[in-house]
């Protein structure tokens, strides 16, 4: 028997509005929280072949009663529902924890539906200028789909409260040591104040700009990772740039500004200069005309 769905319920209303073009099979990412519950509702009231999976990160005490208790809301939906403990690795918790999840969700061999919204969007951009690398989601990447990124926050909680169901709150969502928090917190926020109104749909819509960009750019040229600093050297600026990033994001590295203007130098200014540091205490170095990636025992 299907679930029931509110009558009146503008909010979820937007929400299956923004999943009706997208199809399965797939897996969503559910954490517990407002936008993935709310993804999870509106993929089964409209009926898509998706199911569920909860991944525990054992970052927090009782993290397993709390993804249980999504897999429980996501069954409530009508949909299957798993969880999935994973292992988180050294180094930068935020970026350990979301390779971590994404290795679990991929490793389903479906597409992976995430949560992220126009807000999302909107704070991908500032964080990623602030790297020097100003950046911006697409709807699809890869396997990872995001169907509701033309929508807001406020949406996915207000679908939440129509459907009576209490989404769980992460305790990290509200610490502004966290930047992409306080980027949420304080930054955008006041941009909004700066604006006089509401600073999100216009740096989501640039956001979107540069993702269309990126993916245009992407089909127009070969942007195939490589090593090879001769193949880099030849290349544009922006195509060995974007090819740099595609190298270093498949190893595991993410990408941050001024580490990728270090990494180009190795190969448009060499002059014997030493190691590049990058996350996770790996080193990025040039050897025998390729770049490799050195591991932090090294």
């Amino acid at each position: 028997m299907d679930p029931f769905w509110p009558r009146r319920s503008p909010h979820f209303l937007a929400c299956r509005r923004a999943v009706r073009s997208f199809d399965g099979p797939a897996v969503i990412g559910l954490s517990g929280g407002p936008d993935s519950l709310a993804l999870a509702a509106a993929a089964a009231a409209e009926k898509k072949d998706v199911r569920c999976v909860v991944v525990d990160h054992g970052l927090q005490d009782g993290s397993a009663e709390v993804a249980e208790r999504a897999a429980k809301a996501a069954r409530g939906f009508g949909l299957e529902a798993e969880v999935v403990r994973v292992a988180v690795g050294q180094g930068n918790v935020e970026a350990a924890a979301r390779e971590a999840r994404y290795t679990a969700l991929l490793a389903y061999k479906r597409d992976v539906w995430v949560a992220h919204t126009a807000d999302d969007q909107a704070e991908t951009l500032l964080i990623g200028a602030l790297r020097g690398n100003p950046s911006g989601m697409g709807e699809r990447t890869g396997r990872i789909v995001r169907p509701f990124l033309g929508i807001r926050r406020a949406d996915t909680v207000g679908a939440c409260e129509e459907l009576g169901v209490e989404p769980w709150h992460d305790p990290m969502n509200a610490d502004s040591a966290f930047r992409r928090v306080a980027m949420r917190k304080q930054v955008v926020p006041l941009l909004s104040e700066l604006l006089g109104g509401d600073a999100v749909p216009a740096l989501a819509a640039t956001a979107d700009r540069i993702a269309a960009d990126q993916a245009l750019i992407a089909s127009l040229m070969d942007l195939a990772p490589t090593t090879s600093c001769a193949e880099l050297r030849a290349d544009a600026g922006p195509v060995r740039r974007r090819r740099l990033a595609a190298w270093l994001l498949s190893e595991g590295v993410p990408v941050q500004g001024d580490q990728l203007d270090a990494v180009e130098a190795l190969v448009v200014d060499w002059h014997g200069q030493g190691p590049v540091a990058v996350a996770g205490g790996r080193a990025v170095v040039r050897k025998g005309g390729r770049l490799a990636i050195l591991g932090p025992e090294a």
